[in-house]
């Protein structure tokens, strides 16, 4: 679905000079494309605005000099809230109309799954009692949904997959902009969730959509019962979640991390391949692979039981 940009921009109550060209779309300074929106919110990201291929970008007046030739200015104050607004846009419609899936050969599907519309099922794909299938779905061969799992539109799953009773995949990620009177207006999530080959997924996890782009899931990870994954993550290679773990938004793990009970992540960091944070643990920046990290905030696990051994000290001395 696009739009003319007049139609966005006045729905939005904002003016632009350059050409009235289709939008198909909203994504990062980066990731944008001559036909998609973008949005710039915070210093940090200037260095992206002279390389952006962005059609249009919602920004302030101080930064708009810095857009290429190509790009055109929508001045605002409000660039985080004109996004939100925006995005309803490109949002997916949601419908109660289902169809019939194309599976292929040996499939098991229980008479109370239901299906949206234009799902693919692969070969020796089993769904149990309860299970909903969205809109846009692909689930490869030889994956197992248990009951009641639910996957939103545009989720794909790979083969060899197993998904355990009450997982939701593909609702929408946490993200809200604010007016000036403190009231929050939805950023519709418009992006999807890819699960890849050999996942298994425990009970009752929850794996938010992207914002825009993916959400993914690398192949051979395996994640415990009641396990959060924010909008917009990028759960490494083979990466072992025991129960409770949180990951806020746009948390990158590399391959083979392990995240023990109840440990969490802050958003937008990244931590390194085979590292391992302890049960409990709160990562609150980017860490370095190859290490054990443990507490709150995390740390080294050798400093902090250094720490932990001269707190009782001192306590036991008082």
């Amino acid at each position: 679905m696009t739009y003319k940009l007049s139609q966005i921009t006045k729905e939005l109550n904002l003016d632009f000079n350059g050409n009235d060209i289709e939008i198909d779309g909203i994504h990062t300074l980066k990731e944008a494309t001559s036909s998609q929106l973008s949005f710039f919110t915070d210093a940090k990201y200037a260095s992206e605005l002279p390389q952006t291929k962005a059609a249009a970008v919602f920004i302030d007046e101080e930064h708009a000099d810095l857009l290429p030739d190509t790009t055109i200015a929508l001045i605002t104050d409000e660039a985080y809230l004109k996004l939100a607004y925006a995005s309803k846009f490109f949002a997916h419609k949601i419908e109660s109309k289902g169809g019939h899936p194309a599976m292929g050969e040996g499939c098991d599907i229980d008479k109370r799954v239901r299906f949206g519309k234009n799902v693919t099922l692969g070969d020796n794909v089993t769904l149990l009692a309860g299970c909903y299938v969205g809109d846009n779905v692909t689930i490869a061969s030889n994956t197992l949904l248990h009951p009641n799992v639910t996957l939103y539109h545009g989720t794909q799953i790979g083969q060899n997959c197993i998904i355990h009773s009450g997982t939701v995949i593909g609702c929408d990620g946490y993200g809200f902009a604010h007016t000036k009177l403190g009231e929050h207006v939805k950023i519709y999530q418009n992006g999807n969730v890819l699960v890849e080959d050999d996942v298994e997924i425990g009970a009752n996890c929850a794996i938010d959509r992207a914002v825009f782009g993916t959400t993914t899931i690398r192949k051979g990870t395996k994640l415990d019962n009641l396990i959060q994954i924010a909008h917009n993550c990028d759960v490494g290679e083979h990466t072992l979640c025991a129960a409770q773990v949180g990951l806020a938004g746009s948390t990158t793990l590399g391959r083979n991390v392990v995240m023990g009970g109840q440990s969490a992540t802050a958003g937008h960091l990244e931590v390194g391949a085979f590292a391992t944070i302890a049960g409990k643990g709160g990562v609150t920046k980017s860490l370095e692979g190859g290490k054990t990290y443990a507490g709150f905030p995390a740390i080294e696990i050798k400093l902090w039981r250094k720490m932990q051994a001269a707190l009782m000290r001192l306590v036991k001395n008082r």
